[in-house]
């Protein structure tokens, strides 16, 4: 007797190739139309799917969870961070989760040092100015930025890619240095000439860029916080690949507005897809849509992640990454 395949709910449209191997190998339920699941359809999920592919947007909490019936057995992340599942919940009712590390590290790298430059030179004001036809030739004056070559660059988390933004970053002449729960080896921090500081405090105060590339756990919610923001120099930029829950997004539009800071580039924000009205009104901020990993490159290699993940896991298996609760 054939065995029935899986059930498996993918919560998003991935790339054609992965969906294709997904409905080759499993009883898969695809959402053609892309649109984010509320609560609601993802209660339908659980209660159904033997494997759930979910993505940053879906928030599969304890209310979500606490529907799943007994078949529910792996929840297979498409992404890196999991902040947005219950880790804990899912553990009591013996679901394993997944993701997708180690394939966004080179892309997140690029935008993060993308944004850096953007928000340094003013390039997005530049290109406004051009398509508004408000340039008027010219001027020895006119839009000046700041030069990045000799600047300090501070780093929150190093791991995979605080290191790969470290390793462009010393390509534009910019001196490393670094926040992290832990001190890198030797052997990592020498070739990087990376200055460690134990004391974020005393870090944010030196640095001419801050780059946020630490995970969003209940530790570092508001890691940056008003009080640490007002730490920095008033001439300092502020870039944000990582999460948007790291800033306090209300507290740095208020010193990005009155000059405190001298320029924010966020690709993430703290109420994503919702952004604060007033940040989206301020020439020295900014802002893209979340994208910092979006190559073609990298969501195949997610996927391919996911396929690893899930079969695996089919065939009694641990799967090769696995997430614990923090």
């Amino acid at each position: 007797m054939v065995k029935p395949k899986p059930v498996v709910v993918v919560t998003r449209k991935l790339p054609e190739q992965i969906e294709t191997r997904m409905m080759e190998l499993f009883d898969t339920r695809l959402n053609h139309d892309d649109v984010a699941m509320g609560q609601d359809k993802l209660i339908e999920a659980v209660k159904t799917a033997h494997v759930l592919v979910p993505t940053v947007t879906d928030r599969i909490d304890a209310g979500v969870l606490a529907h799943a019936g007994p078949q529910l057995r792996l929840i297979a992340n498409f992404g890196n961070g999991t902040d947005h599942i219950d880790l804990a919940s899912a553990r009591q009712r013996g679901i394993t989760v997944t993701n997708t590390p180690d394939v966004l590290t080179e892309d997140t790298a690029d935008m993060t040092m993308a944004l850096l430059l953007a928000v340094a030179r003013r390039v997005t004001e530049g290109e406004r100015m051009v398509r508004k036809g408000e340039w008027n030739g010219w001027s020895p004056t006119h839009m000046l930025g700041r030069r990045i070559w000799g600047k300090r660059l501070g780093i929150i988390g190093m791991g995979r890619i605080g290191r790969a933004l470290a390793r462009r970053a010393r390509g534009f002449g910019l001196s490393i240095h670094y926040h992290n729960r832990n001190r890198l080896h030797a052997d990592i921090e020498a070739p990087l000439e990376a200055t460690y500081w134990e004391s974020l405090d005393q870090m944010l105060a030196r640095v001419d860029i801050v780059s946020v590339n630490c995970p969003h756990t209940p530790a570092t919610y508001h890691l940056l916080s008003a009080r640490r923001l007002k730490l920095l120099k008033k001439d300092a930029y502020i870039v944000n690949t990582a999460r948007g829950e790291v800033i306090d997004e209300a507290a740095l539009t208020r010193m990005l507005r009155d000059g405190q800071i001298a320029g924010a580039a966020l690709d993430v924000f703290e109420h994503e897809p919702a952004i604060n009205p007033k940040l989206v009104e301020l020439e020295n901020a900014v802002l893209l849509p979340h994208m910092g990993s979006a190559t073609l490159e990298s969501r195949i290699d997610m996927g391919e992640k996911v396929l690893i993940n899930i079969k695996t896991f089919i065939d009694g298996h641990t799967p090769p990454d696995r997430v614990l609760p923090f």
